[in-house]
């Protein structure tokens, strides 16, 4: 099955902890990591803190979404990610974005697709990178929602 995962840091080394997460979901037992796109800055929604370091990255999968979901919140513990309230600043941040082009909600574990990426330029950005012609169930094309996001600051980092 093919996956997105959006990824996110805005506490210590960001960009590090980004790029270890790449790594990471490389080596997880029913997940092969396709391709990432580039490493963006933008500043926090809904929230405080330092800009976060955004990236998303596209998976073929074997595993589940719940299985999944639990291997993306194993590598997330393994960079002392906490949740102390919503939209709190944190080490890492993975989010299954998409699953295929299935719909799955089961709230509040697993909602799928991702319910607030077709509003945020963190996620839209480096998906048009990578698949501008993606289509997210229920929403359109990446391509399409870009311009949606376009008030929201994001800047390319490599």
């Amino acid at each position: 099955m093919s996956a997105w995962v959006g990824i996110g840091a805005n506490l210590g080394d960001a960009h590090a902890n980004v790029l270890d997460a790449l790594d990471r979901l490389a080596w997880v037992p029913g997940v092969r990591l396709l391709r990432a796109s580039s490493l963006y800055r933008t500043a926090p929604i809904d929230s405080s803190g330092a800009d976060y370091v955004n990236a998303v990255a596209e998976l073929d999968t074997s595993l589940s979404p719940r299985a999944l979901l639990a291997a993306l919140h194993g590598i997330e513990q393994a960079h002392g990610r906490e949740r102390p309230y919503r939209n709190a600043p944190r080490t890492l941040d993975l989010d299954l974005l998409l699953y295929d082009d299935e719909v799955i909600a089961d709230a509040p574990a697993l909602l799928v697709p991702h319910p607030r990426m077709h509003e945020r330029a963190f996620v839209l950005a480096p998906l048009a990178e990578l698949a501008p012609g993606l289509a997210i169930p229920g929403r359109g094309r990446v391509a399409d929602l870009l311009p949606g996001v376009a008030d929201q600051a994001i800047e390319r980092l490599r």
